[in-house]
């Protein structure tokens, strides 16, 4: 069995050799933010940031933490065109990759995140003053693209 030490250790090289995968569920006025744990199995919600703020946040973020991929959501409508939010992502997604030129930025499809956040929500048990807090449901939302986006990735 491992010690403590041996697992604080295994931890800190895998940060180190495959840092973690972050995901973006990108808002006009907030952002969920979903981050991988060291081994990039499991995708948990990290938080919601203002948009605002949100590369800031990254940036104080990538400084405490090894980032290797980030994951930014692809709203899509129905026949497969993009939405009407991508002029908005678009844009965010350039200064991303000009403050961040070393960590690739990829896209996944959100479709349906939002309502499937709000299903895992009601079926965990929150109750319903908690699911009206949208910042709640951005959160699961870059959790469930995260998600997505590993599935996708050991697929391949």
């Amino acid at each position: 069995m491992k010690s403590y030490i041996d697992n604080k250790l295994w931890s800190i090289f895998a940060n180190k050799i495959l840092g973690k995968i972050v995901a973006l569920d990108f808002g006009r006025v907030r952002t969920g933010v979903a981050v991988t744990d060291e081994l990039q199995l499991i995708a948990s919600g990290l938080c919601t940031v203002e948009t605002t703020k949100l590369l800031s946040f990254l940036k104080e973020y990538e400084a405490k933490e090894s980032i290797e991929t980030i994951v930014v959501g692809e709203p899509k409508q129905m026949n497969n065109l993009p939405s009407e939010s991508e002029k908005f992502i678009l844009p965010f997604i350039e200064n991303l990759r000009t403050q961040f030129p070393e960590i690739p930025v990829v896209r996944q499809d959100e479709r349906f995140t939002s309502r499937l956040a709000m299903r895992s929500l009601v079926e965990s048990g929150v109750k319903k003053k908690k699911r009206r807090d949208k910042a709640l449901v951005d959160e699961v939302s870059a959790t469930l693209i995260l998600q997505a986006y590993l599935d996708q990735k050991s697929n391949k």
